[in-house]
Formats: structure tokens, sequence, C-alpha cells
């Protein structure tokens, strides 16, 4: 059976053509190997999520963090750091402004923020809630400057 020349961590599939009756061959890719990048199951087992409880989600949220917040600037984006009395864990939000560009490129620069701050949430006191506002330099920063500064913001929001 031919093989696809597998993927980045290790997948591969082979071909599998299944003759049914009086209808047409149907050809079914089985996958072999890991299901999952190597990093990605070890993520998972060291409890690095970024569950939606450590997410803010409604825009009363998102009103209450400005208004009652103080807001910290940095090169790649400008937050806004909320010290709440009740524990529930660190929270946080993202807005891009369509200035930014299309969709496409919105969703990713979310999605490299989101994953900066997910690996540093722990790093956070469980009692802030952070909004972060991408500026148009981040769009181009390098992963690193993204999580360094992510990093930053948090020692900041502390003091």
């Amino acid at each position: 059976m031919p093989q696809s020349p597998g993927t980045p961590w290790g997948t591969s599939f082979s071909l599998s053509r299944t003759v049914a009756g009086n209808g047409p061959d149907k050809l079914e890719l089985i996958p072999q190997g890991n299901q999952h990048p190597p990093e990605t199951e070890a993520l998972a087992k060291r409890g690095l999520s970024f569950p939606k409880t450590a997410r803010i989600l409604l825009s009363s949220d998102y009103r209450r963090v400005y208004e009652e917040g103080f807001r910290v600037s940095g090169p790649y984006f400008a937050a806004f750091c909320l010290r709440r009395q009740e524990v529930q864990g660190p929270r946080i939000g993202l807005t891009v402004s369509r200035a930014l560009g299309k969709s496409v490129v919105r969703n990713r620069l979310k999605r490299r923020i989101r994953e900066a701050v997910r690996r540093r949430l722990s790093q956070l006191d469980a009692h802030f809630e952070i909004v972060f506002n991408p500026r148009r330099a981040a769009l181009t920063a390098a992963f690193e400057d993204l999580e360094r500064e992510v990093e930053r913001l948090f020692s900041r929001c502390r003091s």
C-alpha cells in the first residue's frame, strides 16, 4: 500500500481501497503512529491548558476591566489589568481591532498571543483579569518576543 511521507510529528497515513459490492471503490486514509505532536501530549499531561474558566467571555466583564482596571503599555500590546477580590483563577481576554487586518490576520494574531499567555498563565496571580489589545508591531513579532512581553506584563500587573 502507498504511504504518505509523514507529517512533521511523525504520523503517517496509508491508503486502503475498499471495494463495495456493486458500488464504486472507496479510498480510506488510515492513520498510523502518533495522532498528536509529542509536545502537545506533554503539555496536556502537565495541565497547561487554557480552559474557558480562564477566559473573559462576557462584554460586561470586558467593560468592567476597561473601566476599573489600570493600563499597562508595551511595544506589542496595551493591556488592562484588574485585581479582583474573589479568587477564581486568572482570566484573560483578547480584543483585536479590524484596523490590524482581515479576519485571517486577526485570528492568527489572537492564536499566537493566546498561546504565549497559556504558557505563562501559571505565573499570574489568581486575582487578576487582563485584557490584551495588540498593536500592529505584534503582527511581525517573533513568538519569543511575544512570550517575553507577556511575562513582563504579568510582572507589571503584580506590582
